[in-house]
């Protein structure tokens, strides 16, 4: 068992959109307080069955590229049996099963290890849900 744990829950409004929100920074004041320099694993976790965590590049499109083909192959139509909330939200319910809603990640020296285009993102295509938790966690 590790001798270091520490844990924080974010609580984040997306809005009414669909939409790629950047946690990196988030990520990264957690383990400035969390990690104190050392090695270990973040686990970012989104306990909603409606939304998923992804790395990607943001603010070069990527992160639009992302929603158009979401939308693509999950379009919010009448086809999902899921069928409660607004007119597609079933597939809103099947987004985790593609961008699933976890991720572990390296963290060495109390930092994050990212690609040089790297970001740990949010992905939420719920717009009847703007209210949005994401656990942090970090093991060292």
């Amino acid at each position: 068992m590790s001798d270091t744990f520490a844990t924080h829950l974010l609580s984040l409004t997306t809005g009414r959109t669909e939409t790629v929100l950047d946690l990196t920074e988030d990520c990264a004041r957690f383990l400035a307080r969390a990690a104190h320099g050392r090695d270990g694993l973040l686990n970012v976790f989104v306990p909603h069955a409606t939304a998923g965590i992804a790395i990607l590049e943001t603010g070069a499109g990527s992160d639009e590229d992302l929603l158009t083909a979401l939308q693509t192959l999950l379009p919010a139509d009448d086809r999902w049996r899921h069928r409660h909330g607004s007119p597609g939200h079933g597939r809103d319910h099947v987004l985790p099963a593609l961008v699933p809603p976890h991720a572990t990640l390296p963290v060495i020296g109390g930092k994050l290890e990212l690609g040089t285009w790297q970001s740990v993102c949010l992905v939420d295509t719920n717009r009847d849900n703007a209210n949005r938790q994401v656990r942090l966690s970090f093991v060292g």
